[in-house]
């Protein structure tokens, strides 16, 4: 009980009201401007709480983590562009509300659907989480761990790109990287070029700012174009009524479920369990003709989806130390930093941050359905920002964050180089997930493998490597042949992501046309929306007047 009350107790100063609320409001706004991610937040926040506490600067980038998935569907539903990754769904049914003067309804929806599936997915964290610890921490060791590492590189890269080979390569050059420094097991130096700097190995931190950062904002900077679209601003209705809800009741259900199941797999992040999620949901409904033309359900099982994820991330991270997606590799990196591993150990050792963990996250879910119901309007204004703000105030804040987390300017120029990468690899589709995992999980994978290579010798291979091992890494080898085999059977133009493999033939083309026949009407994207009676009321009259005068 001691662990429970001490890390309850941990929450209750003051200044972590301060914390979550700084966290709140930037992952709201990071949320709400299109092309800026979650990961790019919290990856930016690391560098300016290495200096705080554990649970304070957990408290921060939890919250942002939290809050962004409630931010992101300001955008996905006004002007039909995903905030961030995961509420790629969002914008299937809820820009059609939008368009029909549902915002504030379809608004409220995403807030409610998404508070619940986070809530099931802390729930989901706190009855899995220690029985998967205890597990691997009974079961698990070198040969096990190097498999587990393995496995969860795979599933990246099976997941992250098109093309399979991207996705390897991508992989590989993080484990590259992941070599760079001082071997620990002889104290060797390698590839360090006699760079001094070199000596620890690449920074995380400017290494994660460069690729999701300032790569993001060298893309926006090269592709931005003038646009005249003005988000949705008449919201309409805000609050639904007892047939709306019990309408989306189902689609929830359904939606949750999928995202827990999605949330589990290491490096599956939201974006696939929404769009897996609304497909579910379109074929348990009765009315599956109106997904994608409006749908409550479409929305509330597309939110719930990619939100009941952040549990099940949580999860694998702590109890395995493998990051269930990119966000929670930084939360790695992080506490790394602080001297806290994430793995089984973790809720022996400390106990007590476990349980400030699911606080925070608790709080800042709470918090963040408040805000979201409030109906504010700046949160629509926030569209129109200047997009060259922005990018400036990003840049600064980058450079800062960076040179904060060594005091060098080595490592602000590591991250501005990793930026240019980063553009690269966007330019040729090379995902940058496996990258970040390879580099953080490498180092673990090559020192269990020396122990593994060591122990060998002595013992017969039965006896050191077990079934689990075995098990492990013939899941990671079909999660990456299978697909690879799968999409060479296809012609090379009906190629596909993971998401859409998984995704039924007829869905993929509803999803497919639904996005077509919006992207073929902008001028529907206006400041305001009028239902067609009510306009030449107001109208006639007035320009009949006019014409009298003169």
């Amino acid at each position: 009980m001691n662990p429970f009350i001490d890390g309850i107790s941990s929450l209750l100063d003051v200044s972590m009201l301060l914390y979550m609320g700084v966290g709140l409001v930037l992952g709201f706004m990071v949320g709400a401007f299109p092309g800026i991610t979650a990961t790019m937040a919290v990856a930016l926040a690391a560098g300016f709480t290495m200096t705080l506490e554990p649970v304070q600067g957990l408290a921060v980038m939890l919250t942002i983590y939290v809050a962004a998935n409630f931010g992101d569907r300001v955008p996905s539903i006004l002007i039909n562009t995903p905030g961030t990754p995961a509420s790629i769904a969002t914008t299937l049914d809820g820009y059609p509300m939008a368009k029909q003067g549902r915002a504030g309804l379809a608004l409220t929806i995403s807030a409610i659907v998404s508070a619940v599936g986070i809530l099931a997915s802390l729930v989901l964290f706190s009855i899995a989480a220690v029985p998967i610890a205890n597990f691997a921490r009974d079961y698990f060791k070198s040969p096990e761990l190097f498999a587990l590492v393995v496995f969860g590189i795979a599933i990246m890269i099976g997941i992250s790109s098109k093309s399979m080979l991207k996705g390897i390569l991508a992989g590989l050059f993080g484990l590259m990287l992941g070599t760079v420094g001082t071997y620990a097991a002889t104290g060797d130096k390698r590839f360090t070029f006699g760079v001094l700097e070199l000596v620890e190995g690449v920074n995380f931190i400017a290494v994660i700012i460069g690729l999701f950062g300032i790569a993001e904002l060298f893309d926006q900077l090269l592709t931005h174009r003038a646009s005249r679209q003005r988000p949705i601003s008449s919201l309409g209705r805000w609050w639904p009524n007892r047939s709306e809800l019990k309408q989306s009741g189902r689609a929830t259900a359904v939606g949750g479920a999928v995202g827990l199941g999605v949330g589990l797999i290491p490096a599956a992040g939201g974006d696939i369990a929404g769009l897996i999620g609304w497909e579910r949901a379109r074929k348990a409904s009765k009315k599956p003709q109106l997904f994608g033309k409006g749908s409550i359900e479409g929305v509330a099982a597309a939110d719930t989806a990619s939100s009941a994820t952040l549990g099940g991330s949580l999860t694998t991270t702590m109890a395995l130390g493998i990051p269930g997606d990119s966000v929670m590799a930084v939360m790695i990196g992080s506490m790394i930093i602080w001297g806290i591993t994430p793995g089984p150990t973790l809720f022996t050792n400390r106990p007590d941050l476990v349980v400030s963990i699911v606080g925070i996250m608790l709080i800042a879910t709470l918090l963040s359905l408040a805000l979201s119901l409030v109906r504010m309007k700046g949160m629509v204004k926030l569209l129109d920002v200047p997009p060259q703000y922005l990018w400036s105030g990003i840049l600064i804040f980058c450079i800062i964050g960076t040179y904060a987390t060594s005091n060098s300017i080595s490592t602000v120029v590591t991250m501005l180089v990793f930026g240019v990468v980063g553009v690269l690899l966007k330019r040729m589709a090379v995902p940058a997930g496996p990258v970040v995992l390879g580099l953080l999980l490498g180092p673990l994978a090559e020192e269990n493998l020396a122990r593994t290579m060591a122990i060998l010798p002595t013992r017969p291979f039965f006896e050191v490597v077990s079934p689990i091992a075995i098990v492990l890494l013939a899941l990671a080898v079909l999660s990456i042949v299978m697909p690879a085999i799968r999409a060479a059977r296809k012609p090379r133009d009906q190629r596909a992501a993971f998401e859409d493999s998984v995704l039924g033939t007829d869905s993929i083309t509803q999803i497919t046309k639904a996005h077509d026949e919006l992207a073929a009407q902008p001028d529907l994207l206006t400041s305001t929306v009028r239902t067609p009676t009510p306009e030449p009321r107001r109208r006639l009259p007035r320009r009949n007047s006019k014409e009298n005068k003169k």
